[in-house]
């Protein structure tokens, strides 16, 4: 009988296994087009969808298929800024931001340079100064310093009010295509206005999805790592067998060790969007989704699972790998299977 062998447990293409520094994610984005990249979405959950498979290479080609599929809320974003970048010695650094007038007043509780100054009489009331503000920078400073600019982004927020989730929005970056022109051409037409998810994609495109992971707390090296378990006999089972030698008394970085588990950011590749629509009787079952309730805007289909329990922003762009053709590929949605 051949020994049992078991080098090692754990992908080390997971490291490092911290907690995100942010929950709201951004993305980084490339285009020819001079428009939004990406765009912040909330997780639903997960249901079925069946259709016909529309992959030639696989056996049941052209046979109805049920496959699991997941819901994502798209309340339209609404941009609440422009900002500038420029060369540094490291990279790029800001250069300033255009902030719009029409901001949505749920602002202030992400932000607190956004809230309304006190209007209370008295020892309470915070001193205000009366003179006017002036903004440091105008699109028409951008137009002057357009030499040294290299190229723009949209500072937007989503509208969960919209579709009653919560009231605090979420506010991140959305990187704009074409050149910094185009792009300075775009932003200054869509300051203070909204976009849709159909702006920026359509039902077929394929998919980069990067989000904040759901979070298990501190775990030990067996459910962090799924490391063996130590035989019966053993002082201590559900540990490590042997973690370094004495000499050299170094703990290398590739050995199982207990701590954080989930709330990670991590980045999906090559998701299909299967449909958009807004209708809410196609999706919404008697109780909703679980954890999540009701759908109550316009919705995105997306083929798989999606990281991330339900509630949470996740930003999507499209795909920057070839895209995926093996498994089965639905053309199109004839039903979903509703709860």
């Amino acid at each position: 009988m051949a020994s049992f062998n078991w080098p090692r447990r754990g992908s080390m293409a997971f490291y490092p296994r911290v907690r995100a520094k942010k929950e709201t994610p951004s993305m980084k984005a490339n285009g020819k087009e001079a428009k939004a990249l990406s765009f912040l979405a909330y997780k639903v959950g997960m249901t079925q969808v069946t259709g016909k498979n529309a992959h030639k290479g696989s056996v049941t080609f052209g046979q109805d298929v049920i496959i699991p599929a997941t819901v994502i809320e798209c309340p339209p974003m609404k941009v609440l800024g422009i900002r500038a970048y420029v060369k540094d010695e490291i990279g790029f650094c800001v250069l300033s931001d255009v902030i719009s007038d029409n901001l949505d007043k749920e602002l202030g509780r992400k932000i607190n340079n956004f809230k309304k100054p006190s209007e209370k009489k008295g020892k309470t009331a915070k001193k205000t100064d009366k003179k006017e503000v002036k903004k440091d920078y105008t699109i028409a400073d951008f137009e002057k310093e357009m030499e040294k600019i290299e190229y723009f982004t949209l500072i937007v927020n989503t509208q969960p009010k919209k579709i009653s989730l919560k009231k605090t929005p979420d506010v991140s970056e959305v990187s704009i295509g074409g050149k910094k022109e185009e792009q300075l051409a775009y932003a200054k037409d869509i300051l203070g206005k909204e976009v849709n998810m159909e702006d920026v994609f359509s039902e077929g495109d394929f998919l980069d999805i990067r989000g904040v992971t759901k979070g298990k707390g501190f775990q030990g090296v067996i459910k962090r790592f799924g490391v063996r378990i130590q035989r019966p006999k053993a002082k201590t089972r559900r540990i490590v067998g042997s973690i370094s030698p004495w000499n050299p008394s170094t703990v290398m970085f590739t050995v199982a060790r207990p701590g954080q588990m989930g709330y990670h950011t991590r980045t999906e590749h090559n998701k299909k969007i299967l449909k958009i629509s807004d209708k809410l009787e196609e999706i919404n079952g008697k109780r909703g989704f679980a954890g999540y309730g009701i759908v109550r805007g316009k919705y995105a289909i997306i083929a798989g699972s999606v990281l991330g329990p339900g509630k949470r922003c996740i930003a999507i762009r499209k795909s920057v790998r070839p895209e995926r053709t093996r498994g089965i590929q639905l053309g199109a949605i004839e039903k979903v299977l509703v709860r």
